[in-house]
């Protein structure tokens, strides 16, 4: 297990706290998606239709306080904060080559 961030969780956080949604959104392959607590939305339009209201249209900021990652898997905890939501959270990212194959997002 190593507590490095890999480089495509890395810059997902970036293009998250600049709220970049181009970066954000190209971080996922076509068939990516993003699991909000049990609410699964799949593929660049729908994830762009949650964030915008939910996450980078939110403008959500992660502050990261601890990372670990284990084979494909990528596990970050970070104290969220936006106009949607805010508290400690756990994303648990699966990196598929340079892409983001999934984001599932937990209670911290």
């Amino acid at each position: 297990m190593s507590t490095s961030t890999p480089p495509p969780v890395a810059s997902f956080i970036d293009a998250v706290n600049r709220h970049d949604e181009e970066a954000f959104l190209d971080a996922f392959p076509t068939h990516g998606f993003v699991d909000d607590w049990g609410r699964v939305f799949t593929g660049r339009r729908d994830i762009k239709a949650w964030s915008d209201k939910e996450f980078i249209g939110a403008r959500g900021t992660m502050t990261v306080s601890e990372t670990s990652t284990a084979g494909d898997e990528v596990t970050v905890v970070a104290d969220w904060r936006s106009s949607h939501a805010n508290g400690l959270s756990r994303f648990v990212f699966r990196i598929e080559g340079d892409k983001i194959a999934s984001m599932t997002i937990r209670e911290g």
